[in-house]
């Protein structure tokens, strides 16, 4: 009896290392009052753990299941919120060369990676721009757009009487020649609000129109095309940019990355790589430099924001000397140099754009 007892059993265990070979055990996670699992093997591929990381998968031996885990995990995920961002924006913003050049030479696990931090920061501008009014911010304010439109009506009526009056005086030079400067007065500020209001029929919209057909451009052409687009609805045009700038952002780097070759064409010792981080790592301070400018201006602090943009050419400037080691004049020069191409990048970006907005 004991002997069947002893097989049976045997028998049990036999079985139960088996179907752990085909499902192994997980480690027989079950959270305790703290929210912490207690397992002996890893949750997500389960091999045996022996340290606080997964040796095969590389997962945390413990996982949370708390509320508190979980918010921590969305503001990592959202806003990558670590000590390594507090490491790397500083940086970024005092001595983004010593960034740039540690983070070359592979010093990387402190710091945020380039394209990580562009991707941010372009998110967070787009962000910052809607809540801001996005393309709207360009659309003229109802009342105010009523008003304007008021102040037409009103000037075509007193144009209207003028010149009714003038040609009852037409014997009186003096009263002719004040009617005269008062029409013209009036006829000024009608071109004026015609620009604002358009679509009224005006002189403007129609001399608008004839300049357009009389353009260089070409006939049959996409960019004439595009352009055509754009003029017959431009409040769509401006949302089309606004949402092109931000998903084909990521264009800025490759456009930029030749620019900056140039400014090295014979060092070996730097490659393409360098060339790639430095420019990626610049182009999002620029980005949040900007953003930052424009919550000023729009705050009623545009001083503030306008000294702020100076320090765009002298980041540059501080970037090239550290990153690349370059003398105090190899760095002004190259900076120099680097901002004419930067508006060159962008103005291929702007066309770029700009044609994919008119399609």
């Amino acid at each position: 009896m004991t002997g069947d007892i002893g097989e049976g059993m045997a028998e049990i265990a036999t079985g139960a290392l088996a179907a752990r070979a085909v499902e192994p055990n997980r480690g027989e996670a079950s959270p305790g009052a703290n929210g912490h699992t207690h397992e002996s093997a890893c949750l997500n591929c389960g091999a045996a753990l022996a340290g606080p990381h997964c040796h095969n998968c590389g997962q945390r031996a413990h996982v949370h299941r708390t509320l508190r885990a979980f918010f921590h995990d969305l503001l990592h995920g959202v806003l990558h919120f670590e000590g390594k961002t507090w490491r790397t924006l500083p940086l970024l913003v005092w001595q983004p060369g010593k960034l740039t050049r540690e983070y070359i030479d592979g010093k990387r696990a402190s710091y945020v990676s380039p394209i990580a931090l562009f991707l941010f920061v372009v998110f967070l501008s787009y962000a910052l721009f809607s809540a801001l009014g996005g393309s709207t911010a360009f659309a003229p304010d109802v009342s105010g757009m009523e008003q304007v439109k008021s102040a037409y009506a009103t000037n075509q009526k007193e144009l209207a009487e003028l010149q009714g009056k003038r040609e009852r005086n037409l014997d009186d030079p003096a009263d002719l020649a004040e009617i005269d400067e008062r029409i013209a007065e009036l006829k000024e500020d009608q071109q004026g609000l015609e620009m604002v209001i358009g679509g009224v029929g005006s002189e403007f919209e129609t001399n608008f129109r004839k300049g357009f057909e009389n353009n260089p451009l070409p006939e049959g052409n996409a960019l004439t095309a595009a352009w055509k687009k754009a003029t017959e609805n431009p409040q769509l045009t401006i949302y089309k940019l606004q949402t092109n700038a931000y998903k084909f952002s990521w264009m800025l780097i490759p456009l930029s990355v030749p620019f900056v070759w140039l400014l090295f064409p014979f060092a070996r010792r730097f490659k393409g790589y360098d060339h790639t981080v430095f420019t990626t790592y610049s182009i999002a301070f620029m980005i949040a430099l900007a953003a930052l400018s424009s919550l000023l201006f729009y705050f009623g602090m545009p001083g503030i924001g306008g000294l702020l943009l100076f320090y765009a050419p002298y980041h540059m400037y501080r970037q090239i000397r550290g990153a690349y080691g370059t003398s105090r004049f190899g760095a002004l020069w190259r900076m120099l140099a680097l901002s004419l191409f930067a508006w060159i990048a962008i103005s291929f970006f702007l066309m770029a754009i700009g044609w994919m907005a008119g399609h």
